[in-house]
């Protein structure tokens, strides 16, 4: 686990400076591990998606297809495919088999 980063010490005489340090798990170092600095952390972030923020009759339909869309998953209605084509297929021969 990560020990989080120690506050820099400074003893009595302030000639003495402790540096921080971090402890890095085996797991951790065996899946990789990146340093950067701040800024640089930021500017991935900010590149990494987008991020919308809806208001208004925006948000309103989108809460109401959240809502239906949960409700047919826990009804069972929802089509369980490994690709967009698979389901495609699936809901194509379910709509045929309705006809």
């Amino acid at each position: 686990m990560f020990d989080f980063v120690r506050l820099i010490c400074y003893f009595s005489d302030m000639k003495t400076l402790t540096p921080p340090t971090t402890k890095i798990s085996d797991q951790a170092l065996k899946k990789g591990v990146a340093l950067v600095d701040l800024a640089e952390y930021r500017r991935l972030q900010q590149a990494a998606a987008p991020t919308y923020y809806l208001t208004g009759k925006a948000a309103e339909d989108l809460d109401r297809e959240v809502e239906e869309a949960l409700r047919e998953s826990r009804e069972g209605k929802t089509i369980q495919a490994s690709s967009i084509r698979e389901a495609l297929a699936k809901y194509d021969a379910q709509e045929n088999n309705k006809n």
